[in-house]
């Protein structure tokens, strides 16, 4: 990456913050700018910058609260293991059970630490002095999707075999032999090319759009103040600013869920025996 590609944090939010409406100077509108950080310390060959950082913050902080929560387990809980015990359950009864069955407890590990993982990624968007959404770094969604795709194709082989999981993967049972001509090599795209594609863009790209659309007008309230006139657009501005931040909460959870449920489906599928 190119030094002057770079920008500091302060410049991430707008670049020049001196330029306001009818001052003869243009609208800097979010860029790449953007989502480039520049490293905060180095440790060996490995630089950490904000991302990075907010990734490791979020997995001690997920850590540290279902240890607190699961550690002093008592008959009667408290509220802490309450909370606990309840989001747990969330994806345990409502994700594991629901679309895999009884033979998805031994997946409720990684689904739980997926949900959690991916949804603290989504909400440092919101977190004041971090407020940027991990997961909008193309990155981490390809690496959390290879981590399923390998999970995906590991149990799909080691359930059925090499030769019933190719069948499984590629030749769906119950059709008129002809149509497998065309089908087979259909479905080994879509199921082993296109799902780990799509399960990291999707995730990426609602997390980029959202943080783009966030910056984009709050950059724009700053910009319109300096006038009577400006001042009253930069109001609408600053309302759209906060409707869109409520709704990315509601995105960025509901991402969460859907990258987990599609991972449970992925699993459930890998479980079926061939035929």
């Amino acid at each position: 990456m190119q030094k002057e590609l770079l920008v500091t944090d302060a410049q991430t939010l707008a670049f020049e913050t001196n330029c306001h409406l009818f001052k003869d100077c243009g609208f800097q509108a979010p860029s790449v700018w953007s989502f480039i950080f520049e490293p905060l310390f180095t440790i060996g060959p490995v630089e950490f910058n904000k991302p990075m950082l907010l990734a490791i913050i979020g997995t001690f902080a997920i850590l540290a609260f279902f240890w607190a929560g699961f550690s002093k387990s008592k008959v009667v809980p408290g509220k802490l293991q309450m909370v606990a015990e309840a989001l747990y359950d969330f994806v345990h009864r409502g994700i594991a059970k629901e679309v895999i069955g009884k033979k998805g407890e031994p997946f409720v590990p990684l689904l739980v630490s997926l949900f959690f993982f991916v949804w603290i990624l989504n909400l440092w968007a919101l977190i004041p002095l971090a407020q940027f959404p991990v997961s909008s770094v193309i990155a981490y969604p390809v690496g959390l999707a290879l981590i399923v795709w390998v999970t995906y194709m590991t149990v799909t082989f080691r359930t059925n075999g090499f030769v019933g999981g190719i069948r499984n993967l590629c030749v769906p049972s119950g059709l008129p032999k002809p149509i497998y001509v065309l089908l087979t090599p259909l479905e080994f795209v879509s199921n082993v090319l296109v799902r780990p594609f799509t399960l990291a863009v999707r995730l990426f790209a609602n997390m980029f759009a959202g943080h783009i659309l966030i910056l984009i007008f709050t950059i724009a309230t700053w910009y319109m103040l300096g006038t009577v006139l400006g001042t009253v657009y930069a109001g609408a501005s600053f309302i759209l600013t906060l409707v869109i931040t409520v709704f990315e909460i509601f995105i960025q959870a509901l991402q969460a869920y859907v990258f987990t449920v599609l991972t449970a489906t992925y699993l459930s599928q890998a479980l079926e025996e061939a035929h």
